[in-house]
Parts: C-alpha cells; structure tokens; sequence
C-alpha cells in the first residue's frame, strides 16, 4: 500500500504548512513537498494516530469492555487494504454504473487489467 492510499496521510497542503512554520513562509516559495518529506509526513501521521488507537484501547480495557469491543474498535479505524480482487470489483462497478470521470476510468481499467493478469493461465 503506498503512503497516498494510506487512510491516514496528511494531505500536501498540510505538510506545506508545516514546513512553512518550521522554516518561515519566507523561505518557503519552492513548489510542493518532496516524496521524503510526505513518506515522513506519513509515517507520523500514522505513528500518532496508532498512538490513539493504543490509548483508546487501553482505555476500553480499563473500563472493563468486552474484548471484542477492542477487536472491533482496532479492525474499524485500521482497516486491512482491499485485495486486487475487491478492488477490481469495485472497478467494475464503478464503470457499469458511469461513475468514472476519464482519469478514473483508465485507472478503473487498469486494476482490472492487473487482476486479471494475477489468474493463473488454465
């Protein structure tokens, strides 16, 4: 799964900003971030929003819930990537029902493609 499909990364603008207050607006006139700077964006996103998670769990522990309440809260807020298989159905569906704009098309059909490219020659 790459940064930008991860539910949690900071949006570009977000790191901009950040960046900003950290050097000053003034020396900040360069275009968009650089791809180390938004994987690091990422990952600290990610590593604060897990940190919650673990509170919030920790918590719910302490309150006595159920087990399964925990399971349920962690496999809700981290949810596991979709398969090519999931994702190529939902390509499918995407342009059977004319959701697609152009671009999304031709990534729609791109997914397909690799999904059907995994099977294996029978």
């Amino acid at each position: 799964m790459t940064e930008q499909q991860h539910p949690i990364p900071p949006p570009p603008e977000l790191v901009k900003q950040w960046l900003a207050e950290f050097y000053g607006p003034e020396s900040m006139p360069w275009m968009a971030p650089g791809e180390m700077v938004l994987h690091v964006a990422a990952v600290a996103a990610r590593w604060g929003a897990d940190q919650e998670l673990d509170a919030c769990c920790e918590h719910l522990k302490r309150s006595m819930s159920p087990r399964a309440t925990i399971d349920y809260l962690r496999a809700a807020r981290r949810p596991k990537p979709q398969s090519l298989k999931e994702q190529a159905l939902g390509a499918l569906y995407a342009i059977a029902t004319g959701a697609d704009d152009t671009r999304e098309f031709h990534q729609d059909l791109e997914t397909i493609k690799q999904a059907l490219e995994s099977l294996p020659d029978v």
